[in-house]
């Protein structure tokens, strides 16, 4: 014979998880908690970047010529593919690869920075790896890997401080940029040269952010200022 369930205690009604488990009456606390939860739109140029990207990704090639850097200065196109060239990409694999770590460091590092900051520097990253292919190949160049290494050499001097060269810095620069170095001598559909240049422009803006140290309490002080004497005790 099959055994029924207990009921249970007066006062305690039955609740269903958000995941489909019942059981007694959630505590009050739960639920105050998950009445709070939204969903916010945290990093607004990381995630606005990312939809952008997909957004042109769904247009295939037909929008290729517009988000490509091109290997020499011709038409608008090859302005314009200075500064978008990030959100075209080879197929779906290719953009996912990028935005896996964009998404990872991107909210990071905007809450760090501050989305006007990161929006520059994702700007100007685009702008010098367009500016490099031009100068040093005679290829096309899409996709956001330079961003990527942008982010990646960026986040490595989060705790960077003036005047210091942060030896987890030194480990990440020589892996990630050591292997592309190495891979440029290696015939392949990569562009070595993007990743270097998005390396580089995130070191330096690393160094260029660094924190200054906090100045002490003793040079706070006046100049001419003397310390009070220590105010004498009398017996008791």
């Amino acid at each position: 014979m099959a055994k029924s369930a207990a009921p249970p205690p007066p006062g305690l009604a039955l609740w269903a998880h958000p995941l489909g488990i019942t059981g007694a009456a959630a505590p009050p606390c739960y639920l105050v908690f998950v009445a709070k939860l939204r969903i916010t739109y945290n990093a607004p140029v990381v995630l606005t970047f990312a939809v952008l990207a997909v957004v042109v990704q769904l247009f295939g090639d037909a929008a290729k010529p517009y988000v490509s850097a091109a290997p020499a200065f011709g038409d608008w196109r090859t302005y314009l593919g200075l500064f978008t060239h990030p959100l075209g990409h080879a197929d779906w694999n290719h953009l996912l690869a990028n935005f896996s770590l964009i998404l990872l460091l991107g909210p990071i590092l905007e809450e760090r920075h501050g989305s006007r900051a990161l929006f520059t520097m994702f700007v100007v990253t685009s702008l010098v790896t367009g500016l490099a292919n031009i100068a040093f190949t005679d290829t096309y160049l899409l996709g956001a890997s330079g961003i990527v290494f942008m982010l990646i050499l960026l986040a490595s001097t989060a705790n960077i401080r003036h005047g210091e060269i942060p030896l987890t810095f030194l480990a990440v620069a020589f892996l990630y940029l050591g292997r592309e170095v190495v891979g440029a001598f290696r015939a392949d559909n990569v562009s070595q040269l993007g990743h270097l240049m998005g390396g580089i422009a995130g070191a330096v803006f690393g160094f260029v952010t660094a924190r200054r140290p906090e100045p002490s309490s003793a040079a706070l002080a006046s100049p001419g200022a003397s310390a009070a004497p220590p105010k004498r005790t009398l017996p008791t």
